[in-house]
């Protein structure tokens, strides 16, 4: 086997979830673990580039008229109350928290999983990528079900805890779990440095 090939995938650090004229509080919801989240990621990203490795962004969006929400317009109505993560506003751009370089891509999606309706898959088979790590916005949402696409595609797959945000703290803790039981490596940010490079992972238990 040759080197493992690494890429890091940060989901979701939008304006909708990080800034306190976004979408999710404008609807009441608490942004302060999300803007934690925001700043790690942040530092990932720094730290992915300067070992080589690709950084990938994620932005939730929906058409204007919301026609392609689906279920996520039904389950959550309020999104579109406020006009939330409609493509071409402000609300789906990368908060200020985080910044791309031209170099880094850029994945829109119309629902929770990166590997849905996307370019990910495409991105990572023609990378090579073996190990996705992640981080990003929220744990129990987009970042769980994006993380059970990619191991059920066989990709190595390492969540970094501390670069994970949710509003509910007892449902980050049970996400982060799940995924730690069947479906990824759960290690904190200390351990980034090893992921991101391609160095053989072991988990504390």
């Amino acid at each position: 086997m040759g080197p493992v090939r690494s890429l890091l995938l940060l989901i979701d650090l939008q304006r909708a979830f990080c800034e306190p004229d976004g979408s999710m509080a404008s609807q009441g919801r608490p942004i302060e673990t999300m803007r934690a989240a925001a700043r790690h990621c942040q530092a990932l990203a720094v730290q992915a580039r300067a070992s080589g490795v690709p950084v990938a962004w994620t932005r939730m969006m929906l058409k204007p008229d919301y026609s392609d929400g689906g279920m996520i317009t039904r389950l959550r109505p309020g999104i579109m109350k406020v006009g939330g993560l409609r493509a071409g506003t402000p609300d789906v751009e990368l908060c200020s928290l985080v910044a791309a370089q031209p170099d880094d891509l850029i994945v829109d999606k119309p629902r929770h999983s990166s590997m849905y309706g996307t370019k990910l898959e495409d991105i990572l088979r023609q990378g090579r990528i073996d190990r996705v790590v992640v981080g990003g916005v929220t744990t129990s949402m987009c970042v769980e079900t994006t993380v059970r696409d990619l191991a059920q595609r066989d990709y190595e797959v390492v969540v970094i805890e501390d670069a994970c945000g949710d509003f509910d703290a007892p449902r980050h803790a049970a996400s982060l779990a799940a995924m730690k039981f069947g479906f990824a490596h759960v290690l904190p940010q200390s351990a980034a440095a090893a992921a991101l490079k391609g160095e053989p992972l072991t988990d504390a238990d």
